[in-house]
Formats: C-alpha cells, structure tokens, sequence
C-alpha cells in the first residue's frame, strides 16, 4: 500500500510527510531517509544518528471512519510493528516501554512519533519511526543500541516494517480500531516489557506516580497501582522508567 519515497538525507521524514499530506497526498505515501537532520521523537527530544547508520521512516494514513479516540493506539501499534520487523529482519527479540519504545539488550533500538495532521481532506496520521541499524557503539547516544551485531540489513528492515505496518494497520482499520477485536491489544500486552514491573511515571505536568504497571486500557493507556495505596492511575502521556525490584 506504500508509495515509497527515498532520500539520501532530509530535515525531518515527519515534516516531509505532513507538508504532503497537506498538499493532498494519498493514504501510504512515505519517506524514507538514511539520514535526517532535525529528527524528533516523544516529548520533542531530538533523535539524531551519523548518516548512513540509520533509518528514518514515515508513513502517512488516514484512518477515516475509525472513532478520534482509537487514534491513540496508533503509537502502540507501531511499536508492535517495529518489534515484530526487527525479529523478522534480525533474528533479535526486542520488547516495548510504554508507550512505544523500543529495546533490545537493554537500550533503546528505535524511537516512533506519531502526529495528527489536518488536512483539506480530512485528519490524517503521520507515523514516524527512527530505528539504529549499523550504529558503532562509539556512534550510538548513552542508552542506545543498534542492529550491527546482528548483522542487519537496512533494506530487509524497511520491507519488514513497511509489510508489517500494512497488515496491522488493515486489520485495525477493518475492526473500527477496536483495540481488542483487531488483536491489537492482546498482540500489545505479550510485547510489553513494562507491564507487572515497578515503575516510576514521570508526568508532563512535573508530577510523579510510583507502583505497579498492571494494564493498558481501552484508551491505550498505562494502569498503574500507586505503592501509597489507592485508585488506580491512568497515564496516558509521560516518561516511564523501569525500577529495580526491592
């Protein structure tokens, strides 16, 4: 479903795709850069990686028909994607941090933003995924990984990720983004690394939450059962860390 559309180098995939969209662009148009300049991930942090060492990638989709509210499920959806294309590519078992980061070994293999765009002919959903294919560990930011141990191909990797977001996005779409009935949230729930930890979240507005990660909701998300005791809280923006058990 991709009309794929290659550059050595840009500022932003994301802004690429955007402007595109805005300009009438159809469903599955995408970018895809070995380097981008402005790269940004969750939170606005800049992802950033030597040229030639990565992937930066963004598809456009337009979900119409599927209620605003499933919308937030777009993120995790990717996530899933990514984890599965980087078996698929790389032979590594990679799992996710809510919402959508993604980890191997430990550190973070691959960072995904997904945006809202308005455009003439509806809303669309650019979705953005930054991943570390070839990175030396001498290249790669503190906490970072990358697929050269495992000997990866850029190309097997994109295949495998644009397959993969095709067939999970069409079953969603086809369920009415229904969470539960597209097998999207079981397929969530079984690649989650933060659900049954000890987390700490550490929320937009400076507030923090201590406890036990035990859901993702209809809503996509985080159900945490605070350690002080009562209600359960609903996080559905923040950074979330993983803690040691006591």
């Amino acid at each position: 479903m991709w009309d794929v559309h290659r550059v050595a180098t840009t500022g932003s995939t994301n802004a690429d795709v955007a402007a595109a969209a805005r300009s009438g662009a159809a469903e599955g148009h995408a970018v895809v850069a070995e380097h981008q300049s402005a790269g940004r991930g969750r939170l606005d942090r800049r992802w950033e990686a030597p040229p030639g060492t990565s992937l930066a990638m963004s598809f456009l989709l337009r979900p119409h028909g599927v209620p605003d509210l499933r919308w937030s499920w777009l993120p995790l959806l990717a996530g899933v994607v990514v984890v599965d294309a980087v078996d698929a590519a790389a032979g590594a078992v990679a799992v996710l941090k809510w919402p959508n980061d993604v980890l191997l070994d430990g550190g973070k293999l691959s960072g995904i933003l997904v945006e809202r765009v308005e455009t003439p002919s509806g809303a669309a959903a650019v979705v953005g995924i930054g991943l570390n294919v070839a990175q030396t560990p001498g290249q790669l930011p503190p906490g970072g990984v990358s697929l050269a141990p495992y000997g990866a191909r850029a190309d097997a990797v994109l295949d495998a990720v644009a397959s993969g977001l095709a067939a999970r996005y069409e079953t969603w779409r086809a369920a009415g983004g229904d969470p539960s009935a597209s097998g999207l949230a079981e397929a969530y729930s079984a690649r989650c690394d933060t659900l049954g930890r000890e987390v700490r979240a550490e929320l937009p507005g400076g507030d923090t939450v201590e406890g036990r990660a035990t859901a993702v909701d209809a809503a996509g998300r985080l159900l945490i059962a605070p350690s002080a005791g009562g209600d359960v809280v609903a996080i559905g923006a923040g950074d979330v860390v993983h803690l040691r058990p006591r």
